[in-house]
């Protein structure tokens, strides 16, 4: 297994710490090949704690468990018998009611609680809206785990899968590399279109015109960083880069340049959110399928920004 980020998926240190196997072929970074793990179904007579359900996913992902991750308990402890879980893209205070209200105790989320990326809390000690969101989670005994080093291990990534899966564009991602996406012919106008359908998105901001044909589109979900996405694109030369969020100074300008330049390039921004957000539904499906007696939700925060 290599420990080389790849460009496609993952930012640069200080921003995110996204760890995957990749092989270099053709002067692309690739996904490594597909590695599973049988699966391991944990069953006792008591049912299951979080550490278990934690373990059993960490179990099935290349590499195991890893010595210097995010993807720790914000709340809670290992040893919380789970009477139900709630899957979601961040664990807001909606969010945790939501779960109350389910009767579960265990909420997965792929970003922070606490509103920074390590969720170090040193600095909000006495910050009210820190205070608040905390003593709910502990008088109501809820165990949060930040989900996402390990989710963007598996390969192929859990995230973009689950994304993938909910554009229909399986079909059109390329085996090796699912961030490589090449579908039918299509506008640019048309192509956001069905992507804001699909992922129920408001608008979208973009580079690009609108009746210039794509086909090769690269998908990168998240916060890749300026200069991974600006590589990424610079080796697979998409019609369009469909990313999650940007440094407005960083690739964006160099899109425009791109374009100035003469090339072919479309850059469409879909907000972090919308661009990971069906990762929750991957987690929620695995669950259902490795923890099949604990009732699982999904439960979606929505987006935090309204548009104007």
């Amino acid at each position: 297994m290599s420990n080389k980020p790849t460009l496609l998926n993952y930012p640069a240190v200080n921003r995110r710490k996204f760890l995957v196997n990749t092989a270099k072929t053709t002067g692309v970074l690739l996904l490594a090949p597909l590695v599973n793990k049988a699966s391991v179904f944990i069953k006792t007579d008591e049912g299951f704690t979080v550490g278990q359900i934690m373990d059993l996913f960490i179990s099935q992902v290349p590499g195991g468990a890893l010595t210097s991750t995010v993807d720790t308990l914000k709340s809670g402890n290992r040893d919380i018998k789970v009477t139900g879980i709630v899957t979601a893209m961040f664990a807001t205070i909606d969010v945790i009611r939501k779960a109350i209200e389910l009767g579960a105790n265990f909420i997965i989320a792929h970003e922070p609680t606490f509103y920074n990326h390590t969720d170090d809390t040193s600095w909000l000690q006495n910050d009210e809206v820190y205070k608040y969101k905390a003593d709910l989670l502990k008088q109501h005994n809820i165990a949060v785990w930040r989900n996402h080093d390990y989710i963007h291990r598996l390969v192929p990534d859990g995230v973009t899968q689950g994304e993938l899966d909910q554009l229909q564009w399986q079909k059109y991602a390329d085996k090796k590399i699912p961030n490589i996406i090449t579908v039918p012919a299509t506008s640019l106008k048309d192509l956001v279109g069905y992507v804001k359908g699909k992922l129920s998105i408001e608008k979208v901001r973009y580079i690009g015109n609108p009746s210039q044909t794509c086909s090769r589109v690269l998908f990168m979900p998240g916060a890749a960083g300026g200069q991974r996405q600006i590589q990424a694109i610079a080796q697979v030369k998409p019609d369009v880069a469909i990313c999650g969020e940007i440094q407005e100074w960083e690739t964006a300008e160099y899109v425009r340049d791109a374009r100035a330049k003469g090339d072919k390039i479309a850059l469409v921004v879909l907000g972090h959110i919308a661009s990971e957000d069906e990762g929750s539904e991957f987690m929620l499906n695995w669950l259902k399928k490795n923890v099949p007696s604990i009732k699982a939700t999904r439960v979606k925060p929505g987006n935090s920004l309204s548009f104007m």
